[in-house]
C-alpha cells in the first residue's frame, strides 16, 4: 500500500494561487495513475485532474487553463498548480493513487474568498 500526505491548502482571494503537493511513501513510479479529486459540502467527489506514468495529464472542464497537474518521480510528489481561482474551486482536495490497489491521502482544504 502506498500512504499518501497532501498539503499547501489554505485561504486565498479569488484570482489567487495556490500549489498542493502529495507527497507518496514509496516510489511513484510504476503507479498507473496519481490524480487529484475535489469535495465541496453537499456535492460528490469530483475527479480534478490526473497524470499517468507516461505523463498524460488530463482535467476536469471547471479547471482546464487554470490549474496543472505535474509529478517529481525523484521526489515521489505529485502537485496541483491552481491559477486564477474562483470561489466554487472551495473544497477540501485528496490526492489519489490507481495502482494495483487505491491509495487516498487525508485531504487538504482549499477556501477561495470573494
Amino acid at each position: 500500500q502506498v500512504q499518501l500526505v497532501e498539503s499547501g491548502g489554505g485561504l486565498v482571494q479569488a484570482g489567487g494561487s495556490l500549489r498542493l503537493s502529495c507527497a507518496a511513501s514509496r516510489s511513484i513510479f510504476s503507479i498507473n495513475a496519481m490524480n487529484w479529486y475535489r469535495q465541496a459540502p453537499g456535492k460528490q467527489r469530483e475527479l480534478v485532474a490526473s497524470i499517468t506514468t507516461g505523463g498524460s495529464t488530463s482535467y476536469a472542464d471547471s479547471v482546464k487553463g487554470r490549474f496543472t497537474i505535474s509529478r517529481d518521480n525523484a521526489k515521489n510528489t505529485v502537485y496541483l498548480q491552481m491559477n486564477s481561482l474562483k470561489p466554487e474551486d472551495t473544497a477540501v482536495y485528496y490526492c489519489n493513487a490507481k495502482y494495483w490497489a487505491e491509495s487516498w491521502g487525508q485531504g487538504t482544504q482549499v477556501t477561495v474568498s470573494s
